[in-house]
């Protein structure tokens, strides 16, 4: 069905919804890369005036990606719950937009009856703002060891990646996330190999560190997930079972994983029986332009592909899912301007579907990009209810050679918001008399009692 709106004396003519979901799309690198973006600022504006009109049942109706050739969107028809879709079945997009900023309603009952398209399609209508205030109003909690996601309070991911995965180097970073209230969300480590034996080894050493101490807290290594599948059946400690994934059938294949491969992984993991107070064992990746660098993405814009990762996910109820969002490169999100708004709408989308999300505010070196375009959108991403940040030692990652955020940036939100780690977490900082050495490094005109350590 083709899609028309006019503006000033000109008809803008779209073919398709998978071509007016593009054109709609807020200007970024990857969309121009691919050759879908609006040609002009007036087209996009006559394109979200478009999609404003569109009525949410379209989106079942009219794929964005054939049933027939795609898994995702085979998973996303074939779930689609209608009767959680009722109360707003009758709504265009535009009429979602309004009726999400003016609703006092649980949001959390409309989950399964949302399509990622439709949540792609009215983040494309939304200011800043609007984003921000309806993310902050979706509650999504998840559990293994410690509750990840409960109002008030902002978890951290403690990442101490090494670039020779030395033992003793991860050991001294992760030492220095915990004196700092980092790790409530996972200690999670990239390895620099995907070898199973050190794998392995990574494992041994993070779960002889939570088990000594009694933290209440994960670990995952963020090995590919045959790697992990393989260190399960050699009997390693694993928590968590770690993968990125994309939005088309195609992408995942690039990854070398399969929504079966998934559904494996996670029987594995939950047979281990390894959480204390919760059984979400696993932990996706995602971030917008993977489709796009694979190939895979059939003339869908980013965003909008990036919010069917989101469909992948919520197959298989995790305790973490985050969007590395200026990680993949400027061909993809060029610059500060871009990375903030993408890494609000992929909060956005990931928190309306019912993902306990966070992200990764980061950049690459090369992008247009700096340390100030992080801080505000950390704080940002703060105010709208953000489940977890990462922890780096100095936000410099020595492995990956990009640009994150610190332990520090996590005490200055949690401080500045009044947020407070997962209890668990806290009440463990408490016992080992580690609050005091957190409110150490908060500015002198902050209380310590402000993020609840005292």
């Amino acid at each position: 069905m083709a899609y028309r709106h006019t503006l000033r004396g000109t008809v803008y003519h779209f073919p398709t919804l998978r071509e007016l979901l593009a054109v709609a799309t807020p200007l970024r690198s990857g969309d121009q890369l691919a050759g879908i973006a609006a040609p002009t600022n007036t087209a996009r504006v006559a394109a979200q005036l478009a999609l404003a009109d569109v009525p949410l049942r379209r989106f079942l109706t009219e794929t964005v990606i054939p049933y027939e050739v795609d898994d995702i969107t085979r998973l996303i028809i074939d779930t689609h719950d209608n009767a959680a879709f009722a109360p707003i079945a009758h709504l265009t997009v535009g009429g979602f937009r309004d009726w999400l900023l003016a609703t006092n309603e649980d949001l959390r009952t409309l989950r399964s009856g949302l399509t990622p398209e439709m949540v792609a399609a009215v983040s494309k209508i939304m200011r800043l703002q609007d984003l921000m205030s309806v993310a902050a109003r979706c509650q999504v909690t998840s559990a293994f060891r410690n509750t990840i996601g409960l109002p008030g309070r902002l978890s951290v991911r403690l990442q101490p990646n090494h670039p020779t995965d030395d033992l003793q180097g991860i050991a001294a970073s992760t030492l220095d996330g915990l004196l700092l209230g980092a790790g409530d969300a996972v200690i999670g480590v990239n390895p620099a190999t995907d070898s199973p034996t050190q794998t392995h080894r990574l494992l041994d050493m993070l779960a002889t560190v939570i088990e000594r101490y009694e933290i209440p807290t994960q670990s995952c290594i963020l090995a590919h997930v045959t790697t992990t599948l393989r260190c399960i059946e050699a009997g390693a400690p694993v928590d968590l079972v770690f993968q990125s994934i994309g939005g088309t059938q195609a992408t995942n294949e690039s990854f070398g994983i399969t929504l079966a491969l998934l559904a494996e992984a996670q029987d594995a993991a939950l047979s281990l029986n390894r959480g204390t107070i919760g059984r979400n064992v696993m932990y996706f990746e995602t971030g917008q332009g993977s489709a796009l660098s694979a190939n895979a993405h059939h003339g869908v814009d980013q965003q909008t592909i990036e919010a069917r990762a989101y469909a992948v996910a919520r197959a298989f109820p995790p305790l973490l899912v985050n969007s590395v969002v200026g990680f993949i490169g400027p061909e993809y999100l060029a610059n500060g301007k871009q990375i903030t708004r993408a890494g609000l709408e992929d909060h956005f989308c990931a928190k309306l579907l019912g993902l306990p999300m966070g992200v990764d505010v980061c950049y690459t070196n090369h992008a247009d990009a700096d340390q100030d375009d992080m801080d505000a959108l950390l704080t940002l991403l703060g105010v709208a209810g953000c489940t977890y940040i990462m922890g780096v030692p100095g936000a410099d990652d020595v492995m990956l050679s990009y640009q994150s955020t610190s332990f520090h940036d996590a005490l200055y939100l949690r401080a500045a918001l009044r947020l407070r780690p997962a209890p668990e977490f806290e009440a463990w900082l408490d016992r080992m008399n580690l609050t005091g050495r957190m409110s150490d490094h908060l500015p002198p005109n902050l209380a310590p009692d402000v993020i609840g350590l005292t």
